[in-house]
């Protein structure tokens, strides 16, 4: 969400258009039913990035003009606001070359951002800050910056006399070591002696962005909690230190987690014990809002007050406008044209227990809800434990319509915030290196039976389920425990050899950390890969899993899927044409959790409530 004089900018995705994401903008007093939204961006164009995988920030306005990143080609258009003739202005390069995080040079008339350039012999893609130029002369590209591995944030100051960025090399994540330069910027815009800033091995910086004023401001984790500094006078000065989170695994370029106000105070988001808060800094005092939303995007100043995409523990997610104080005033946009019943909503409870290592956990507790239906006296409901991804993800308690399906359906939800999880501090999300595949599985495990053991779920009915990083701490705690009956798994990593031996770059390193260094951790990755164990996997398991994905390529699923179905196991596995790592699409949505609800029904022998097409499930 951004919002500049008088306009409302959001980007809209949408599985009916086969994942496709378009640009909206409302104008004039920012109020609901003032004027319908414009589309900006005409079908087929989709606005998103391919750079690390994951992409980032792919369009940025300036000058009543929209320059975006499409998802088809990865090329950089031009279009004014109102046509609906994108113009190219970077070659057809057959998806080699593509561009995240884009920031705009006023002064100089160009789009500065992250470039990354692929080859044909395969070998490992090139990242750097590149200058492209947006006047009629052309869109000439300039190198500003290169020699590090990745590079992030490329900020201007507010005169366009300096440049700030992010850079960090192998094996680092942007969450494990990053460091923050600056450098002056020639007449030709070309920058000069690069100053160290703050950052190094073992210091994450997160966000640099300059303040109306013109002074540098960033997040570190230095102290071991992601807080907000300033640079000042060449010495770095933190601004309201507290042991709670104000930065983000950096997934996505362009992520944000303040905003500045046009006197220099900032709003901000930060996390605390796994809860999201907001509030504005004022005079050096963080000043909260008081608001029962959970933000999905940074606020931004809007009037007297400001807009933001959020959702409540029981409503549903929106673009909302509040005032100054963070209370809403009005819903501009809703992701749904449907509101559940608040009788059949359940409300996300908060659970802390104790696991392996004598350390603490923490996760999110849903009890089954629906208002039309009763259990029998005495009968407890089936768990679904969720394994988040990352592994750095973090499991937070706004509301949630994938958790609600279940939580409708009779199900009982526990959604984990494991150790490694983003949210509680450096400390904890390191609590996992060295201990992926362990550490994450014994507090799913322990959080099944933390609540078995309060008589609150069905202990003989527990399953688990998760995508990715949370693919694998649940084939994991499959194959190594005898705690649940039954798992789903999506694009989920079953041979960490062969994910260290095909991911992209960005991950290339990743288990360096997470697992151990090759050559000499092969013993490791061996004995933690799933794969390797199907003799001790004794459940039944359904894998999902999108044949275009280029992070965790389908023949992680594909030879578990083959394993299993020889072993005699009962296995199902579904596949999407042209989905990625992740779903986009409604109808593999939709049909991924009715097949997954399916699957359960027939391992925990129950009639499912909805009319699904059926799931060939073999050996059951």
């Amino acid at each position: 969400v951004d919002a500049s004089d008088g306009r409302l900018f959001w980007t809209e995705s949408r599985p009916g258009e086969g994942g496709r994401t378009t640009l909206m903008m409302l104008e004039g007093e920012l109020q609901a039913g003032s004027q319908k939204p414009r589309e900006l961006v005409p079908a087929p164009y989709n606005i998103r990035s391919r750079v690390h995988e994951y992409g980032g920030t792919a369009h940025v306005i300036a000058d009543d003009t929209l320059y975006f990143v499409n998802f088809a080609d990865q090329r950089l258009y031009r279009l004014p606001i109102g046509e609906k003739n994108p113009v190219p202005l970077t070659p057809d390069s057959n998806g080699t070359l593509r561009y995240a995080d884009l920031v705009f040079d006023t002064a100089r008339g160009r789009i500065l951002c992250i470039e990354e350039v692929h080859s044909a012999d395969g070998a490992e893609p090139r990242n750097r800050i590149v200058a492209i130029d947006c006047t009629d002369a052309g869109a000439e590209t300039t190198v500003l910056v290169e020699g590090a591995d990745f590079y992030a944030w490329p900020r201007l100051s507010p005169n366009g006399a300096t440049l700030a960025w992010v850079s960090w090399d192998h094996p680092n994540m942007p969450w494990d070591g990053t460091t923050l330069y600056r450098a002056p910027l020639n007449a030709a815009g070309m920058p000069g002696t690069a100053t160290y800033v703050a950052g190094g091995e073992e210091i994450s910086i997160f966000q640099p962005d300059w303040s109306p004023s013109g002074d540098l401001h960033f997040v570190s984790d230095e102290t071991g909690w992601w807080n907000l500094y300033r640079e000042d006078k060449g010495k770095t000065r933190a601004l309201a230190p507290m042991g709670a989170e104000f930065g983000l695994p950096l997934w996505s370029l362009g992520t944000r987690s303040y905003h500045f106000l046009p006197d220099d105070q900032l709003l901000c988001g930060y996390i605390d014990k796994g809860e999201q808060h907001f509030a504005r800094l004022e005079r050096g005092a963080l000043v909260p809002f008081p608001t029962p939303f959970r933000m999905a995007s940074l606020p931004v100043p809007a009037g007297e007050g400001f807009v933001a995409t959020g959702a409540g523990r029981s409503r549903a997610t929106l673009i909302g406008r509040f005032d100054r104080d963070g209370n809403l005033l009005e819903t501009l946009k809703s992701a749904t044209d449907w509101d559940m019943d608040p009788a059949d909503i359940s409300v996300a409870e908060a659970i802390t227990f104790p696991t392996g290592g004598a350390q603490t956990a923490f996760g999110w507790f849903y009890r089954p809800q629906n208002s039309r239906f009763e259990a029998p006296d005495g009968a407890l409901p089936p768990l679904l434990v969720l394994s988040h991804g990352g592994p750095t993800g973090m499991a937070d308690d706004a509301f949630k319509p994938e958790i609600q399906f279940w939580t409708s359906r009779g199900f009982a939800v526990a959604d984990i915030n494991y150790r490694g999880s983003t949210g509680f501090g450096r400390a904890y999300r390191q609590l996992l290196d060295g201990q992926w595949g362990i550490a994450d599985v014994e507090d799913c495990i322990a959080a099944a039976n933390y609540l078995a053991g309060q008589k609150r779920v069905d202990s003989k009915r527990m399953a688990i389920r998760g995508g990715s990083a949370g693919g694998y701490t649940t084939l994991c705690a499959l194959t190594f425990h005898d705690v649940f009956r039954a798992g789903a798994v999506r694009y989920g990593i079953g041979d960490l050899m062969a994910l260290a031996r095909d991911t992209h770059k960005f991950e290339a390193r990743y288990l360096d950390r997470l697992v151990a260094p090759l050559p000499d951790g092969e013993k490791v990755y061996a004995a933690r890969s799933p794969l390797n164990f199907t003799e001790r996997l004794n459940c039944p398991v359904i894998f999902f899993q999108g044949l275009d994905d280029k992070v965790v390529p389908p023949n992680q699923a594909e030879e578990m899927v083959a394993a299993l179905r020889d072993k005699g196991l009962p296995v199902a596995y579904i596949p999407f044409e042209g989905e990625g790592h992740g779903f986009r699409k409604a109808e593999n949505i939709k049909r991924m959790f009715e097949a997954e609800l399916y699957f359960y029904a027939k391992v925990f022998g129950f009639e499912p409530p909805d009319d699904i097409v059926p799931v060939e499930i073999d050996n059951l």
